[in-house]
């Protein structure tokens, strides 16, 4: 059996007073600190560089001296635990046969809703730690997105990716009428997909984004016969996190298909920037191609209309 691999990157769960110790094990280690957006601090050395996000709140770990940082900073002096080399005996439901579920697009303007799910059990879940599979909302880098979908491809672990393209998911959601319950519709969908592969799945385990009865009527009759969990931070489940991955794959390939088949960027997000691209997807093609590459329930995509009509 070959050695897992050296560890680049680490997500971990914090207390807001552990991410406070955290900063002062920072600072007396001389560590370089930046104010940088959704993070309560940042901050880097020569090897190693910590991101502690609002959201959590959570630390994310990088670099060439990652399990050093872990083993003689993080563990003994802001943790008060060992956890590294150990997570299948703290965390052993990591390691149990269930699915995640997770899903990309929601929030942005452009693109696709894609809700993925992955069936992990003891030796799968290995796999993805040693490969470094993290929540995609920590990974910045869409090269880095491709290689952990292609290192979950190449271990052949069970998963079902659903894609709803705007031109589905708008009269979706005209009909449906909720968000949530359009999400609970996918994943049912996921789920019913991942129990055909994996009947003897025990669980399945998903962001809470939704009170689960949602999910449970959405369910079809194969999914109904699953355990269904939602619990915040789900994305620190192995299972979870690669989902999230090749959820956020197709969410950036169609994208950038989508821009260059119709010749101009489709930015992600609903900034100001995402706004005036739209706007100019209006102008060029006509109303028509805002319902073909956009969410069109969300308020940002009827005042897009309403400046482009202006011209």
């Amino acid at each position: 059996m070959s050695s897992p691999k050296a560890l680049h990157s680490h997500t971990v769960a914090l207390t807001p007073d552990q991410a406070e110790t955290l900063r002062t094990v920072l600072a007396g280690e001389g560590f370089d600190f930046e104010q940088k957006p959704y993070m309560l601090y940042a901050a880097r050395n020569g090897k190693v560089s910590v991101a502690v996000y609002e959201k959590g709140p959570k630390a994310v770990i990088q670099g060439k001296g990652l399990e050093e940082f872990i083993t003689f900073l993080l563990e003994p002096r802001v943790l008060g635990e060992a956890r590294l080399g150990y997570e299948e005996v703290t965390n052993p439901e990591l390691f149990e046969p269930h699915f995640g579920i997770d899903e990309s697009g929601k929030g942005d303007l452009f693109g696709p809703l894609v809700i993925a799910g992955v069936y992990v059990n003891p030796e799968i879940a290995r796999i993805l730690r040693d490969a470094g599979v993290q929540d995609s909302k920590a990974i910045s880098s869409d090269k880095r997105i491709r290689e952990l979908a292609a290192a979950i491809r190449r271990a052949r672990v069970p998963s079902s990716v659903v894609t709803i393209a705007p031109a589905r998911y708008n009269p979706l959601y005209r009909k449906i009428g909720n968000l949530n319950r359009l999400l609970a519709w996918g994943h049912a969908r996921v789920i019913e997909d991942l129990c055909a592969l994996c009947p003897e799945c025990p669980r399945a385990l998903s962001d809470k984004f939704a009170d689960v009865r949602v999910l449970e009527k959405a369910l079809m009759e194969k999914g109904r016969r699953i355990t269904l969990e939602q619990r915040t931070k789900a994305e620190s489940d192995y299972a979870v996190a690669a989902a999230s991955i090749l959820a956020r794959e197709k969410f950036i390939n169609w994208l950038d298909e989508a821009g260059k088949t119709i010749g101009m960027e489709l930015p992600r997000g609903v900034s100001s920037r995402v706004k005036e691209a739209a706007v100019a997807l209006v102008r060029a093609h006509g109303a028509e191609a805002l319902e073909q590459h956009a969410k069109t329930h969300f308020k940002t995509a009827a005042e897009v209309l309403e400046i482009a009509a202006e011209s």
